[in-house]
């Protein structure tokens, strides 16, 4: 990392980069006037493939909002007039029924709208990550989050995974488009791997249009704050020891090991811009040391799942099962060094916006965090080397311009076009389709969207669409590459 960060400041390799990047956009400037027109003459004669039967894959989704508002608005009214009396929820020791509970909220099923649920990012949203993680909360009530969009609660995750399953039945009515769920892995306990396996398999919430990825938010301040935790190391074994256990031994964890064969890999999950209070250096404690109340930084996170996923994989590997990536959330928002831990040690990354800030000749300033030892000033220039290392490695970036929109980046300054011009390996994804999409194909619309703001070809969406594929998890056998001239 010391010698990524010192080279990314670099001047000739500054310089070298930023030339070599302003050729690519130039040559693909110089390659559209010449070829446009032929290569829409080669798309037309492939025999019955266009845009909407190749397939594509939404590389970046989360479980529990990867159903749309009217989608969930209308699984909530159903739930009301067929399950009232249903045990839905315990509060201090005291059942409830869904009847009870939404009569404390004072809502009849009559009363519920989509502007009754508030779970769609507006304006009030942007740059501000709390309001925007208060908006899985529908009518703002966890409860209603805790009943109908977590896996282990008062009904065994019944709501959750009957929703999940019509989301699967739509993406297998369009027949050529995937998605990678995410689900979440706290590392409080160590039966949480246990239970959300008995979760998937006890509900059948299988499909051959999606693959698992597994997220862990990195929220240790908040468990170890509560006491939840002694150190990092129990939150690290909490994660990984189920795993271990469920590699040597299947036949004592039947459902973990049945679960595990349609996870692709990790993803590490939070807001990028909280401050740091630590850069993890060679005098970092252990994690079996890390008992302060401050959450380790990004870097210590990915580190400690990069390293525990290795041993993992060459065990895994040995035992004849399939092996694990790591596709973390990186380059948000947040200092540049996030985005040097990901080039280190992830096989995908999703959103990258910060890339387009070291793409510049220079003269505006970034900070990557102040109290280091690394080789380079507090405040790094820009410098176009990390995007032209991307670039080189053709580590994939899944990028969401939707939900990108409603937090950190305007639409019209997304540098996904200029990506795409220069090589870099991106895909379109959704991210929430509950807070940012409004049609029932939300994948489709963000294809759409793009297509008209950005003026993209038909061989561009095409592309798009084979690097989502590219960079997914599915096998061989459910993914063919869609043609492609």
């Amino acid at each position: 990392m010391n010698f990524l960060m010192a080279l990314i400041i670099n001047g000739p390799i500054k310089s070298f980069c930023y030339r070599r990047l302003q050729y690519l956009s130039n040559k693909f400037q110089m390659h559209v006037l010449l070829n446009e027109m032929k290569e829409l003459a080669a798309q037309k004669k492939v025999p019955h493939r266009d845009f909407y039967n190749i397939r594509k894959v939404d590389t970046h989704i989360h479980a529990s909002s990867c159903m749309n508002q009217k989608h969930l608005l209308r699984f909530i009214k159903r739930a009301m007039k067929k399950h009232l009396d249903e045990i839905v929820h315990v509060e201090k020791g005291k059942e409830q029924t869904l009847k009870e509970v939404f009569e404390t909220m004072n809502l009849t099923a009559y009363d519920l709208s989509v502007d009754t649920l508030d779970v769609h990012a507006d304006r009030n949203t942007f740059h501000r990550f709390d309001k925007f993680n208060a908006k899985y909360n529908p009518i703002g009530e966890s409860i209603l989050r805790e009943i109908f969009i977590k896996t282990d609660n008062r009904v065994s995750g019944k709501y959750f995974a009957h929703i999940i399953k019509e989301v699967m039945a739509d993406l297998e009515e369009s027949k050529y488009q995937n998605a990678e769920l995410r689900l979440s892995i706290y590392g409080r306990s160590r039966d949480e791997w246990d239970k959300l396996a008995r979760w998937a398999v006890s509900h059948r919430v299988h499909s051959n249009n999606v693959r698992w990825l597994v997220q862990v938010p990195r929220l240790f301040d908040i468990y170890r704050t509560k006491k939840q935790l002694a150190n990092f190391q129990e939150m690290l074994e909490n994660i990984f020891l189920p795993l271990y256990e469920a590699t040597i031994h299947p036949a004592q964890h039947p459902e973990l090991h049945l679960f595990l064969e349609h996870v692709d890999g990790f993803d590490s999950v939070d807001d990028e811009s909280k401050p740091e209070h630590h850069i993890f250096n060679l005098d970092s404690p252990l994690p079996g040391n890390w008992v302060e109340e401050d959450n380790p930084p990004y870097s210590y996170y990915l580190y400690y799942m990069y390293a525990n996923m290795t041993v993992l994989n060459h065990l895994r590997r040995k035992r004849g099962f399939h092996t694990f990536v790591l596709r973390p959330h990186c380059g948000e928002a947040g200092p540049i060094h996030h985005l040097v831990s990901g080039f280190m040690v992830s096989e995908n990354i999703s959103h990258g916006l910060l890339l387009r800030k070291v793409s510049g000749e220079g003269g505006a300033w970034v900070g990557w965090g102040c109290g280091g030892t690394l080789p380079s000033p507090c405040c790094a220039p820009q410098a176009p080397v990390l995007q032209y290392l991307y670039y080189l490695a053709q580590i994939g970036i899944a990028m969401s311009p939707l939900s990108n929109n409603s937090l950190f980046l305007s639409y019209h300054r997304n540098p996904l076009p200029e990506y795409l011009s220069r090589g870099l390996m991106v895909s379109l994804s959704t991210d929430d389709p509950l807070q940012f999409h409004f049609t029932k194909e939300p994948l489709m619309e963000e294809y759409s969207i793009a297509t008209q703001v950005w003026k993209l070809s038909s061989c561009d969406m095409c592309e798009l669409a084979r690097n989502s594929v590219l960079m997914s998890g599915f096998s061989h056998k459910v993914r063919p590459l869609p043609s492609f001239p």
